[in-house]
């Protein structure tokens, strides 16, 4: 597979989240205790524990930009939590995740839509090595298949 990596939300980003209470939108965070599947944090980009407390807001996808650009609800560890840093490696919220759809764009942020693909998080691997070994694609995002909501970027290393 091409050398690629998951880009977890910037730390800056969950501290400022954790330390205002606001999200990119400026709305108050929502507080939700984990009990049951789901849950997955975009900071360490592993699922929240049952009873965990995860911060639920909106976030501002730095990409795509212009016409494709959307904020999307992300879930956020209330706790101190590392960044995700893996190469080479899917992010265990995408593997863990029932139906994920893999979206690539090119250098001018447009979506390349014959690269587009649905499948169970634990499937995706060939989809994303078709979007990431297709010169035309600068980057990719997982989003959960059926609300939407930004699982992780992913960009060739």
């Amino acid at each position: 597979m091409t050398a690629f990596r998951c880009i977890a939300i910037p730390t800056a980003t969950a501290e400022r989240f954790r330390r205002t209470g606001r999200d990119d939108r400026g709305q108050t965070l929502h507080r939700r205790v984990v009990d049951g599947p789901g849950f997955p944090c975009r900071h360490c980009l592993q699922l929240g524990e049952p009873g965990e407390v995860m911060l639920l807001g909106s976030y501002d996808l730095p990409h795509p930009q212009g016409v494709y650009w959307t904020p999307s609800p992300i879930f956020l560890h209330e706790r101190d939590c590392a960044r995700f840093a893996a190469t080479d490696s899917i992010a265990p919220i995408v593997l863990a995740n029932g139906m994920v759809s893999v979206r690539a764009y090119d250098a001018e942020e447009m979506c390349l839509y014959d690269l587009g693909a649905v499948s169970e998080g634990g499937a995706v691997a060939p989809l994303l090595q078709r979007a990431l070994e297709d010169p035309r694609a600068r980057y990719v995002n997982i989003h959960t298949a059926r609300p939407g909501c930004l699982l992780t970027a992913v960009e060739r290393l």
